[in-house]
């Protein structure tokens, strides 16, 4: 089992290792922006569906989904905004999604969280609970039949998905096939409102990688530096063919399972603890004290988020919904209604 952390303020970097890190920082930053706002709208009724937000995991998504290239498979989860953002997720297809849009990628016909462009390498998502990792073992075996290589497949799972079958199912599958899977455990300490302490007796969810015979990881999800160096040899490892990989995060969801819930079943002493720590102020510390950005650019950063957001809201925002009446109740994976096509004037 490898472990690795860092202490990313106090490490001497390359430049292209200050290059990534300031672009996974801008890529955490635009996702905090847009779940601050996804926030807003929901709570003034504009939502269609729930809203989960990311906060306290931008640092875990986006070190995932900036290293990611084209032809890789990343299966994102209800917390993984930042991740999209990184692989590629265009902000306005967000949006359209959550304010039921028919120009969004899912037609106004799916509830939010299952956005995705498959054709692109990001799957919709089915459930957290496990389902996507057999899903993205089916991607990995139909790219090694049709002769691909050097492709990877990420996906994320929750500490609470771990004790489901549908974990253990695809897990093994991947070991005993050697696919080139990234399995990116965020463990936030609960699962909806259910502690570790009622959830699992092993020290750490990592402990369980040999036994599946995979390479297991673990690193601090508050820590972006330590994210990008465990999550970029995990995803080297799985490209290099040496078979699946799980990296365990220990971090705190600094929000409710969704908009509906307080959180108020959090434990004080992990908010004010390690695992409590906000992601967002320690990479922007960490940016701030090794000399590699001013305040006023990432004053200026911020600004730009706000201002892409809240074009993309207003676009958004004047498209009509899908018409039940002239609405081809197609799947999307139909002939007609492929991705990239049009019909009626809509890219499905």
């Amino acid at each position: 089992m490898v472990q690795a952390h860092v202490d990313s303020a106090a490490s001497v970097s390359a430049p292209e290792d200050r290059e990534l890190r300031l672009r996974t920082f801008r890529w955490m930053l635009l996702s905090r922006v847009l779940d601050d706002k996804l926030a807003a709208l929901y709570r003034t009724g504009k939502i269609y569906g729930g809203t989960f937000l990311g906060r306290g995991q931008e640092a875990l998504s986006a070190a995932a989904g900036v290293q990611l290239r084209p032809g890789d498979t990343f299966a994102p989860l209800i917390r993984d905004l930042a991740g999209r953002l990184a692989f590629g997720e265009e902000i306005v297809d967000v949006l359209r999604t959550f304010l039921g849009s028919a120009s969004g990628p899912m037609r106004g016909r799916d509830g939010n969280v299952h956005r995705g462009w498959p054709r692109k390498g990001l799957l919709p998502m089915i459930s957290h609970l496990g389902a996507m990792i057999a899903v993205t073992n089916g991607v990995l075996f139909a790219k090694r039949w049709k002769g691909e290589s050097g492709f990877v497949g990420v996906t994320s799972i929750g500490d609470g998905g771990t004790s489901t079958g549908a974990f253990h199912e695809g897990l093994n599958q991947a070991a005993v096939e050697r696919l080139p899977l990234v399995l990116v455990i965020a463990n936030n300490q609960y699962a909806y409102s259910t502690p570790n302490s009622r959830q699992f007796a092993c020290a750490r969810l990592v402990d369980r990688a040999p036994g599946y015979g995979v390479t297991g990881h673990v690193v601090d999800g508050t820590d972006l530096a330590d994210c990008l160096r465990v999550l970029g040899e995990a995803i080297s490892r799985a490209r290099a063919g040496q078979g699946p990989q799980l990296v365990e995060a220990q971090l705190l969801r600094l929000c409710g399972h969704g908009e509906h819930d307080d959180a108020a079943y959090v434990d004080a002493r992990l908010r004010d603890g390690v695992v409590g720590r906000d992601c967002m102020r320690r990479a922007e510390d960490d940016l701030l004290k090794l000399g590699w950005i001013e305040r006023a650019e990432l004053d200026r950063w911020r600004a730009e988020a706000v201002q892409r957001v809240e074009e993309a809201v207003a676009l958004a925002q004047r498209e009509p919904g899908p018409d039940p009446y002239q609405e081809s109740w197609q799947a999307l994976s139909t002939t007609r209604l492929v991705e990239g096509q049009e019909e009626g004037g809509l890219v499905a």
